[in-house]
C-alpha cells in the first residue's frame, strides 16, 4: 500500500490530479523494485495526509525516483492504452468528439512521461515505439504466428523500465537480471489478459492473440509456468538490498495470478499432467473459489477452467441499482473505508464482497510455497525464510 500511494501521489505531484487515474498495480513494482536494492535511508518514506480510500487517516507511503519512474511508466503505457481504444472505436470512443478527446489526454501523457522520463534518465520513447510496434505485429498476426512474436513488444517495454531500476539505485550490476525478470513478466502479463479476454473478445469480435494465432490454453499455460521459473532464476541473479516484497510479489503472488486465470493451483508440469481445457484436476489440485482479486488487478480472473466439485446453486438475481445510484453508494462505502478493510454489499448488485485487505494475506511469504506439492521445485528459489520447503 505505500507503494500503491506513493504512486498515486507522485502522479498527483508531477502530473496534477486527472493523472492519479492511471496508478495501477503493475507500475508499483517498478517502485518496489528501486527500494529493494535501495541503501535504507530516512527519507524513503513520508507521511502523506488523509485519503477517503483510508478512511481519512495517514500513512507512510513511498517517495523517490522510485516511485517517479512507476509514475512514468504508467502514463506512457496508459497513453498507450487510450490510443489502443480509440483505434478500436470501443463504446463511446467510436463518437469523433470523445476519440479527439481522448487523442488529445493521450498525447499530453506521452509528453508528461517523457518529462519525467527524462529527468530520471530514462528514455520513454522505448516504450511508445514497443507499443507502436505492437499495432503492426497484430495485423500481421494469423494462424500459426508464433505467440512470443506477439508478445515481444510488451516484454521490450517491461524489461526496460525494471533495468532502469537498476540504474537509479546505484547497483548497475543488477541491470541484465532485471531487464529479463521484466522481460518475462510483461510475458506474463501480455498472456493471462489474453487468456482471461478470450471467451469476451470472441463474443465481441475483438482481436484476442489466442484465438488469431491458433494457440491452445495448453501451450499459453506453458509458457506462463516456463515464465515464471524464468522469473524466479532472474531474481536470484540479483544483488538487493531487502528484496522480501519483491520476492513475494515476483516469485509468489506472480505464480498466484497464473493459478487463478487458469482456474487451478497445479502447474503443468506435474506427472498428472496439465490441467487445463475443461480437463479433471489431478489429486493436490485445488481449484480456486475466491472471489478474485482486488478491483484494478490486471490478473483478475475470468471465472471458469477445469471442473471441480459440485458447487450450490447461485443465489437468485437481486434488483440491481441503477448507475447513478450505485455511484452514490460506492462513493460512500470508499469514504468509510469498507471496501478496503470490511464487507460490504456491492453496491450494483447487492451481492456480499470482501474488502481488498480480507483478500490479502501477505503476513508470511512462504504461505505461497504449497506450490511445491504440485511441482516439485517450484519454489527452489525461494530465499524469504525457513518454512520447510527447500525456500
Amino acid at each position: 500500500m505505500a507503494h500503491l500511494c506513493g504512486l498515486c501521489l507522485a502522479l498527483r505531484s508531477d502530473h496534477g490530479q486527472f493523472a492519479r487515474i492511471v496508478t495501477n498495480y503493475d507500475g508499483l513494482i517498478v517502485s518496489v523494485l528501486t527500494e529493494a536494492q535501495s541503501e535504507r535511508t530516512t527519507g524513503r518514506r513520508r507521511t502523506a495526509g488523509p485519503c477517503p480510500l483510508r478512511a481519512m487517516r495517514t500513512a507512510p507511503v513511498a517517495r523517490g525516483e522510485g516511485a517517479r519512474l512507476a509514475a512514468a511508466v504508467s502514463l506512457v503505457l496508459a497513453s498507450a492504452k487510450v490510443r489502443d481504444h480509440v483505434a478500436d472505436g470501443d463504446g463511446l470512443l467510436k463518437r469523433r468528439p470523445v476519440a479527439a478527446a481522448a487523442r488529445r489526454v493521450a498525447a499530453g501523457w506521452d509528453r508528461a512521461g517523457a518529462r519525467t522520463g527524462a529527468q530520471l534518465g530514462f528514455d520513454t520513447a522505448l516504450l511508445v515505439d514497443a507499443v507502436d510496434r505492437q499495432t503492426g505485429i497484430e495485423l500481421l498476426a494469423g494462424p500459426g504466428t508464433p505467440l512470443l512474436t506477439v508478445t515481444e513488444p510488451t516484454e521490450t517495454a517491461t524489461a526496460a523500465a525494471f533495468a532502469h531500476t537498476a540504474i537509479l539505485a546505484g547497483k548497475p550490476q543488477n541491470a541484465a537480471p532485471l531487464a529479463e525478470t521484466g522481460r518475462l513478466f510483461g510475458r506474463l502479463a501480455h498472456l493471462l489478459d489474453a487468456v482471461e479476454d478470450q471467451e469476451a473478445d470472441a463474443a465481441s469480435g475483438a482481436w484476442n492473440p489466442l484465438t488469431a494465432t491458433g494457440t491452445s490454453r495448453a501451450e499459453a499455460r506453458r509458457l506462463c509456468d516456463d515464465a515464471l521459473r524464468g522469473v524466479r532464476l532472474a531474481l536470484r541473479d540479483a544483488e538487493f538490498t531487502d528484496g522480501k516484497l519483491a520476492h513475494v510479489l515476483l516469485a509468489h503472488e506472480l505464480r498466484q495470478s497464473v493459478d487463478r486465470a487458469f482456474g487451478t493451483t497445479a502447474c503443468s508440469h506435474p506427472a498428472g499432467g496439465p490441467v487445463l481445457d475443461g480437463t479433471v484436476p489431478p489429486s493436490g489440485a485445488r481449484q480456486t473459489g475466491s472471489f478474485g482479486p482486488p478491483p484494478g488487478n490486471p490478473y483478475a480472473p475470468t471465472p471458469g477452467g477445469p471442473v471441480g466439485p459440485p458447487q450450490p446453486p447461485p443465489e437468485p438475481p437481486r434488483d440491481r441499482r441503477g448507475l447513478i445510484a450505485g455511484c452514490l453508494v460506492w462513493a460512500g462505502l470508499a469514504c468509510t473505508c469498507q471496501m478496503c478493510c470490511g464487507t460490504f454489499n456491492d453496491p450494483w448488485s447487492h451481492q456480499r464482497r470482501e474488502g481488498l485487505c480480507q483478500q490479502c494475506d501477505c503476513g508470511d511469504c512462504c504461505d505461497a510455497c504449497d506450490c511445491c506439492s504440485n511441482c516439485g521445485d517450484c519454489c527452489g528459489s525461494c530465499d524469504c525464510c525457513d518454512c520447510g520447503c527447500d525456500c
